[in-house]
């Protein structure tokens, strides 16, 4: 497989998982607008830094998953379940979703990089994140285990996570003055992506129990 694969699926991945408005992304852009871009890249320095970890600690614990059959297939299940749910969720909320100020307040004098990795290190979502993708990425032979492909994967996460970050940080203006139409544009893709893997999950699964 070529370094690139493993680089996109990294990539794609995590701004899918980092994209969605959260108390990171959104520290991220109060810090580039009350104290400059300069110090909320160094921020998100910091929780890229923690994403890159949870994504190696969540592959290297998916590739022990793998070795059992039934712990993936049950995974599978947990993820069609999951998916959906997800769906249901980004569906449902793009119509009923209010814009709604959200205030973050930064108490600490601490270097942005270490209150960057401290508020990532807190949010656990990306090892089961990642765990789950793994597996599913590898039942369809797009995704190895190899330590060249994982490397190249994890690296793929930490673009995708810096440039989710990026991405809140130089446009934060302009999208909150259209806050409710990204976020209903963006629930409305991230749904259908989601709802697309569940179909595929589930086909995979009846395909399991047929055989």
């Amino acid at each position: 497989m070529t370094i690139a694969l493993p680089l996109a699926l990294g990539f794609i991945t995590s701004v899918i998982g980092i994209t969605p408005p959260g108390l990171i992304n959104m520290t991220a852009a109060k810090v580039s607008v009350e104290e400059g871009r300069t110090r909320a890249f160094v921020f998100a320095g910091g929780a890229t830094f923690i994403v890159l970890i949870q994504t190696f600690l969540a592959v290297i614990f998916a590739k022990f998953i793998n070795r059992n059959p039934d712990v993936v297939i049950v995974l599978r299940e947990i993820g069609l379940a999951i998916f959906l749910a997800l769906t249901f969720y980004f569906f449902w909320t793009s119509k009923k979703m209010k814009p709604k100020e959200k205030k973050v307040k930064l108490r600490t004098k601490r270097s942005r990089f270490f209150l960057g990795m401290l508020l990532s290190a807190l949010n656990l979502f990306p090892i089961p994140f990642y765990v789950l993708i793994s597996v599913t990425l590898y039942s369809y032979n797009i995704f190895s285990f190899e330590k060249p492909f994982v490397y190249m994967f994890v690296l793929g996460s930490g673009i995708g996570a810096y440039f989710a970050f990026y991405c809140y940080i130089a446009f934060f203006k302009k999208m909150e003055s259209k806050t409710a139409f990204i976020l209903n544009n963006m629930n409305y893709i991230i749904g259908s992506i989601t709802g697309l893997v569940s179909i595929i999950t589930l086909i995979n699964v009846i395909n399991y129990y047929c055989d």
